[in-house]
């Protein structure tokens, strides 16, 4: 199988010299061929897999519950604006 590996490099705007693309023609023809013969393999009755480790993200649901009021927020605070906390200024 001839593969253009110059242009494929150009496409790819990839500099190669011409001892690397006859190097990467042998490569990438082998890997063409192997991927056929992949295809040939017979997975009829093989199941789809993801995975084979059978881990399973661990995750919490997400629950909500009651919070503070604005105003039990806000009851121990000396500093307040505007129902809001008040602080120093971070950035000057």
């Amino acid at each position: 199988m001839k593969i253009d590996v110059l242009h494929i490099a150009k496409l790819a705007n990839l500099v190669i010299s011409e001892t690397e693309a006859k190097k990467f023609e042998n490569q990438l023809s082998s890997i063409l061929e192997y991927i056929d013969r992949l295809k040939k393999v017979n997975t009829e009755n093989v199941d789809e897999t993801s995975q084979i480790t059978n881990l399973v993200n661990v995750t919490k649901n997400d629950d909500t519950s009651p919070s503070l009021t604005q105003e039990e927020a806000l009851s121990n605070t000396k500093s307040k604006h505007n129902g809001l906390f008040k602080v120093k200024a971070v950035f000057e």
